[in-house]
């Protein structure tokens, strides 16, 4: 197992603290570090983890014990590599050998093998619609175990949730050695891309068509949102190309428990074919009007 230094992941300056200092660290930080304040936040969930580890050994008296006979050692080894001497330390086993003899040796090989070992993570992916990560959803998951079982469980996907972002699944991973818990099951999600819809940051974009007299004398257009139907004003002489920022219309922002902007992307469209009549009208305009297009 490789070896982890407690002291440091709980933050204390030493290895000479109290419990309640133990204690008190261990507080600190999972508060700090705990998913539920952290939604989302895969590094943050990796420290809750390490921290969660690390009192389970340095908050037990016994295992606390046993863990500082190893960490003596690499302190000492440490001590040794910062003057710069080289000596040849090999495996764990044998610095216990070096320092201790034969026998300790062998009593720490025969103690670490009944160390509870926590199972190793498994990730696994999952395909949503932007609806579904909008709103949130709940999603059936089918995935072969370790062992080779299939099996199924259910996730709940929150809403606001980023592509790319991680839900993660408690003791869903690989079983843990020597009565250690199983490890926990990331699932990966992805959006699939949008018909209508673009997520840009926390804001969503989509086009809006408009008719040149619409675009030239302004108009009232109802756009069907995601969640909603909406009456936007297009002022008189809009341009193809340019954008309309409906606030508070976008994506979920969940740091702030608000929404980004709703942004359209004018197109103003012209006829292909047009009545004998449109082509009058159009004649006329154009012999009456002074804008220039160059």
């Amino acid at each position: 197992m490789k070896y982890k230094n407690y002291y440091k992941i709980l933050e204390l300056k030493s290895d000479r603290v109290s419990d309640e200092e133990i204690k008190n660290a261990y507080r600190r930080l999972a508060k700090k570090y705990h998913p539920d304040i952290n939604p989302g936040d895969e590094a943050a969930s990796e420290k809750f983890k390490l921290v969660n580890e690390a009192y389970q050994v340095l908050g037990s008296e016994v295992s606390k014990k046993k863990y500082d006979r190893i960490h003596n050692i690499y302190r000492v080894k440490d001590t040794i590599e910062d003057t710069k001497e080289k000596i040849n330390w090999g495996g764990m086993s044998d610095m216990i050998g070096m320092v201790f003899g034969k026998k300790e040796q062998s009593n720490f090989e025969n103690k670490n093998k009944s160390l509870p070992i926590t199972g190793e993570d498994l990730e696994s992916k999952i395909d949503i619609t932007l609806e579904e990560a909008f709103f949130g959803t709940e999603k059936k998951l089918a995935f072969r175990t370790v062992t080779g079982d299939m099996k199924n469980i259910s996730i709940k996907i929150p809403k606001g949730i980023r592509n790319g972002e991680k839900v993660r699944l408690a003791k869903q991973g690989k079983p843990g050695k020597n009565g250690g818990e199983p490890g926990d099951l990331y699932i990966k999600v992805e959006i699939m891309k949008n018909d209508i819809f673009e997520v840009k940051g926390f804001d969503l974009c989509m086009n809006l068509k408009l008719s040149p007299w619409e675009a030239a004398l302004g108009t009232e257009v109802k756009v069907e949102n995601i969640d909603s139907s909406i009456l936007v004003n297009v002022p008189a002489g809009t341009e193809s190309g340019e954008t309309l920022r409906i606030a508070n219309c976008g994506f979920w922002n969940t740091s702030t428990y608000g929404r980004g902007d709703l942004l359209l992307n004018i197109q103003i469209m012209v006829p292909k074919e047009l009545t004998d009549t449109e082509k009058l009208l159009f004649e006329k305009l154009e012999a009456v009007s002074n804008f220039k297009a160059r």
